[in-house]
């Protein structure tokens, strides 16, 4: 037992690894919805930018990016604008965050583009 909390031990290190394994987790069920949002408006600049007329088959191609993104919004969220020159797409979602059920929070992101 004596090699367990010695000065060669391996508690501290193991408290680190899991210390780590805990953090990156985190990390990652936080960073993936961040990188969720900044793709999809990304795509949804792309897509306003190339949009030729029609705005229902803009819409589906957005949503379509959505889902493939797994972002949890449905057609009717989108609301595209027409201009003159310019296309804006605008729409927002929450989604929950949920670690080891023992700390939950509620993320809301919003995508506002003209191009």
């Amino acid at each position: 037992m004596r090699h367990l909390r010695g000065r060669d031990g391996f508690i501290k290190p193991l408290l680190t690894i899991i210390l780590l394994v805990i953090a990156g987790y985190v990390g990652l069920e936080f960073g993936l919805h961040y990188y969720r949002h900044s793709a999809f408006k990304s795509e949804a600049k792309a897509i306003a930018r190339l949009e030729l007329g029609n705005v229902e088959k803009t819409r589906a191609q957005i949503y379509n990016a959505a889902q493939e993104l797994k972002i949890p919004i449905e057609e009717k969220d989108i609301i595209l604008t027409r201009k003159a020159n310019t296309v804006r797409v605008r729409t927002s979602w929450s989604t929950t965050v949920d670690i080891f059920g023992l700390y939950q929070k509620t993320l809301n992101f919003n995508v506002d583009v003209e191009e």
